[in-house]
Formats: structure tokens, sequence, C-alpha cells
């Protein structure tokens, strides 16, 4: 079976859990770079991707990469692509990308001039002056980095972040990749209680318990490439029916509070949704009472920014009033926030064992680690 090679975009921070990802997979020749990370593998592997990776932004197909200082070496460097292979004659094939730190820096021109070059290798292959572009789409994706292209088609369509589950939200939601890599750097894996006291509209507690019972998140959603023809329906079937024999069967604690019902409400819609509410649950609450007497446990939560969602004097008594909460617990509960407050430790009222800096979209933020070094379980 032929061999192709994979770009996983990711947000910044998650690279390496992507790759942990892949590997599991048993993709080939993962590699990280900043914001990517590539692997090989076949086209049976376009749907085992998109179903399965938590982290991964999308999944794309890498045609080739070749260096470029004019237009004419675009052009003619994307002429020479196979693109007769995976997109037919009536396939609309639509160009975006961007530009760092090249010569060409002009998006629009870069994207008019893979267009047309493109469009005459189609034209030349089918014997065609003009293509009608009806069918089905093959998303055409450029980067230029320091001087070399990169042209990838789109298997994923809408980004991998929308799960399908989240048809509403509350303010300032956490994308569900990054709920899903904070669940991840937790360590959790369904065993212990898990809690997230500022669940909001429940993106961190359904992840945890997609994660907890080991199911897909991209089953109950569709994907761009689903609709080329080159790639067969059995392929998809195979991924999914891969996808559902990983499952686990368990009981688990996962419990998500806030202190507004409208949000609970949401949460508890989504759970639905998501085809975990048998596994979760929801309860208005204030998170400055938490409290909980298991041994062990984990807090994982996005409590709000004073910047977004409330006025920062209010976010850092919060963050106070949550801190002191927190000192009741037994001495295994392990917690971890994400928050882009700079002065967060000092209002939490206690420096974090370990910080981690990650994106929530464009907002710098850092992941407050507490009690990571526990000890070990009796």
């Amino acid at each position: 079976m032929k061999k192709l090679t994979f770009v996983i975009p990711t947000l910044l921070g998650v690279e390496g859990l992507t790759a942990e990802e892949l590997r599991r997979l048993e993709m080939e020749e993962v590699r990280v770079e900043n914001g990517r990370v590539f692997c090989q593998g076949t086209p049976k592997d376009i749907p085992r991707l998109n179903l399965n990776l938590r982290t991964g932004e999308r999944v794309l197909l890498l045609l080739g990469s070749f260096p470029v200082r004019d237009f004419d070496q675009l052009f003619e460097g994307t002429k020479a692509l196979p693109w007769e292979e995976f997109i037919p004659m009536e396939g609309a094939f639509p160009v975006k990308g961007f530009s760092l730190n090249s010569v060409l820096h002009s998006v629009p021109a870069c994207q008019s001039i893979v267009k047309k070059a493109v469009a005459e290798r189609l034209g030349k292959h089918f014997h065609q002056v003009s293509l009608p572009e009806t069918g089905n789409l093959y998303q055409i994706q450029f980067s230029i980095m320091k001087d070399v292209a990169s042209l990838m088609l789109d298997t994923t369509g809408p980004g991998l972040y929308k799960r399908g589950y989240r048809a509403t939200g509350v303010a300032a939601p956490l994308r569900e990749t990054l709920a899903a890599a904070l669940v991840l750097l937790s360590g959790y894996r369904g065993r212990d209680p898990f809690c997230d006291p500022f669940c909001g509209s429940g993106t961190i507690v359904i992840e945890a318990a997609l994660i907890a019972k080991n199911r897909a998140p991209g089953l109950n959603r569709s994907f761009s490439a689903q609709r080329w023809t080159w790639l067969p329906s059995s392929v998809w079937v195979d991924g999914a029916g891969e996808a559902m024999d990983r499952e686990y069967d368990g009981n688990y604690d996962i419990w998500g509070g806030d202190i507004d019902p409208k949000a609970i409400a949401i949460a508890q819609s989504n759970a639905v949704k998501a085809d975990v509410e048998d596994l979760v649950r929801f309860t208005q609450a204030d998170a400055r009472r938490f409290s909980r007497t298991e041994p062990y446990g984990r807090i994982v939560c996005n409590p709000p920014y004073g910047e977004r969602l409330m006025e920062r004097q209010e976010a850092e008594q919060l963050y106070q009033d949550f801190g002191k909460t927190t000192l009741g617990l037994p001495k295994g509960w392990k917690i971890h926030l994400l928050s882009s407050h700079t002065e967060f430790e000092r209002s939490f009222g206690r420096s974090a064992d370990k910080k981690r800096k990650l994106y929530n979209g464009m907002l710098k933020c850092d992941l407050f680690q507490y009690g990571v070094k526990r000890p070990n379980r009796p």
C-alpha cells in the first residue's frame, strides 16, 4: 500500500502529546516541530488519525515540499506534484495557507499561484481547458516557512476540536483539543476521582470521560476525506470498527461543578450529545466550597481569567479563595489549573510544583500543577 506523509498541526505546547498519540497508533517516522507533528502511514490511516486523535488540530496529507524564493519556483514546484492522483476532474480545490519568515510573504499572491499551477496540471491531465469544480471538496493548504513551501490536502474539514457534541457553549469556551491535552497532562486514565469545579460547558469533564472510556473523539462527526473518490468507504468502516473495539467498560467518578445553573444545563446537554452522560455528573456548586474526602484524585480546571470574563480583582479573589479551599484536600490530590493570569501563583497562595506553557487559541497561558510529586499508593 502506498506510503503517505501526514502533517498534524497542533496548538503550541501540545506537540509532544500528539506525537505520543501517533506512536500509540503505530504510525511511522514520527517527528515533532513547533506547532506540528509529521508521521508516515498509508491511506487506511486517514480514517484512523481523524477518528482517534485527541490533541491534533487536523490531518493534512503532504504532497511535497520544495525551496521557493520567487513565484516561478512556487508555480513550477506546485505543478510538479501529482495532483491528479488525489483530485478528480470535477473536484473543488480551493487554496489557503500562510507564509512566515519568507521572501514570498503575500498570501493572496501565493494562493493565486498555487491555484493556477494545480489547475494547469489537472487541466492537462484531464484534457480540460476549464475545470468544473462542481464535485467534492479537496481543500489545498500551503505553508511557506523560511523559504520552503509545503503543499498539502486537508483530509479533515472542520477542525478536529469540533467533536460534534458542543452545539452551544458559555463565554470563553476551551477548545476540545486543549481540554484533552489538560486531561492527558494530568495523568488521568480513569482510576481516581476527576473533578472540574469550574466546568462551564463541560468540555474538560467530557474529554476526561472520553479518555477514561478510551472512546475515539471523532466517532460522532464526518470528515472531508470520507467523500474522496480514491479512498474507499470500507477504510472508514474499518477505522470506526477498530476504534470501537478499543473502548473500555467501567464506572468512573467524573464530576463537574459550576456556580452558574445555565452552564450546568449546557454541560449536561453536551454530555448527552457526546454519549457520555452515564459516565459523568454535573451539579451547581461554588468552587470556593469544594471539598472531597477520597485520599487520591485530580482537579483539572480552567478558572475564569480576569481579562476575559471577570474583573481582574474578582478573579484574583476567586483564585485566593479556591487556593485556601484546596489546602483542605487529602495530600494525594493533584491539581492542574490553566490560567493566563501572570500573578496566578501569588493569588492562589503558593508556587506550582511544575508549570507548562500552553496556548488557548492565541492567548498565552500556563498550566500550574500542584501535588504532582505525590506519595506512592499504599
